[in-house]
């Protein structure tokens, strides 16, 4: 089969490799459609294949179930699914790839494979970080502030907390384009994250926020942040800060918490299944037309030349929503 992988020098190419089977709870799909993400690009400067070998990046697919395990009971051959993987394994940049059946969904029927590969990984992570981490409820009042709330994470967690839960949402976004994209993803308030956040939040009459959701240079913004939540707060994030000082947390008896939504299936923990629930969940909320896909750009076929760009354009920090790319030479 067709995959593109990088070797040491962590250039991308298109290689063959073997087909894969599936073990007992996995099933092997042909891939239809990929996204990008943040984590591909993180995993190519961290992480170097011995001598010889390759590594296949990809964890966002959309597709049709082409083989099930023997212990497989939630999906069939012939299924259309999407889902963000597992870490520990290869990606999905391939034509067929091996996932755990119990971190897979079933496709929205009224989306196209390219919509919704757009999707998995974001809903994953915005969904476990706000009713997971932050222990929201469907009947949370309070003010929500998302930082970065533009781009893939972002704009699944500003829906998700716009329809499911009574929260006001407060986006952040510096630009005009993206401060209109924030809106129309349901946020009550923009304010600019290159400005005090502070500062702007008394200016919308608001003395703090009982939650913020940090998704990006949490280092930049923490002292602020702190300044912003109320009192026993919760401040949860998906980056990787080196330098905060969570000694500003004591005072104000403020909670932190970190999302990664590789922790299930990389631990195999016992409800490991939830992301099957949940990608189910968001699949019927799309349906019902409440939720809707972040695709931005398709950049055309998934090729190494066409990745590059996907992946540089999205390492530019500007990027609204998604980029996709199409698999459609797979047999």
């Amino acid at each position: 089969m067709k995959a593109i992988a990088y070797q040491a020098d962590r250039i991308l190419r298109d290689i063959e490799l073997p087909k894969p089977s599936p073990d007992m709870h996995d099933l092997v799909v042909e891939v239809k459609a990929v996204a990008v993400n943040p984590v591909d690009n993180k995993i190519r400067q961290r992480i170097t294949p011995d001598a010889g070998e390759f590594k296949v990046l990809g964890w966002d697919a959309a597709g049709i179930v082409q083989e099930v395990g023997e212990r497989v009971t939630l999906f069939k051959p012939g299924d259309a699914v999407f889902y963000a993987g597992a870490i520990d394994r290869p990606g999905c940049f391939c034509d067929f790839h091996r996932v755990d059946e119990r971190i897979v969904g079933h496709k929205p029927e009224s989306l196209s494979f390219i919509e919704a590969a757009a999707l998995p990984l974001t809903s994953i992570t915005a969904w476990e970080l706000l009713f997971d981490r932050l222990a929201v409820s469907t009947d949370n009042i309070g003010r929500l502030l998302i930082v970065g709330a533009a781009g893939g994470v972002g704009s699944m967690l500003t829906q998700l907390a716009h329809h499911l839960t009574e929260l006001t949402v407060i986006g952040t976004a510096s630009r005009e384009q993206s401060q209109a994209w924030v809106k129309a993803m349901g946020a009550d308030f923009i304010l600019n994250h290159q400005q005090s956040l502070v500062t702007q939040l008394k200016q919308l009459d608001f003395d703090s926020v009982d939650l913020v959701a940090s998704l990006t240079h949490t280092d930049a913004h923490f002292a602020d942040l702190v300044d912003c939540l109320a009192p026993q707060g919760k401040l949860g994030l998906i980056d990787d800060p080196k330098n905060i000082d969570i000694g500003l947390l004591k005072q104000k008896s403020l909670s932190l918490h970190g999302e990664f939504m590789y922790t299930r299936p990389l631990f195999k923990t016992d409800d490991m299944i939830e992301q099957h629930r949940l990608l189910n969940r968001v699949a019927q909320l799309v349906d019902a037309g409440i939720l809707k896909t972040t695709l931005q750009q398709c950049m055309g076929l998934l090729n190494a030349e066409n990745l590059e760009k996907a992946l540089t354009t999205l390492n530019q920090g500007h990027t609204l929503g998604k980029i996709v790319l199409e698999n459609n030479t797979s047999p």
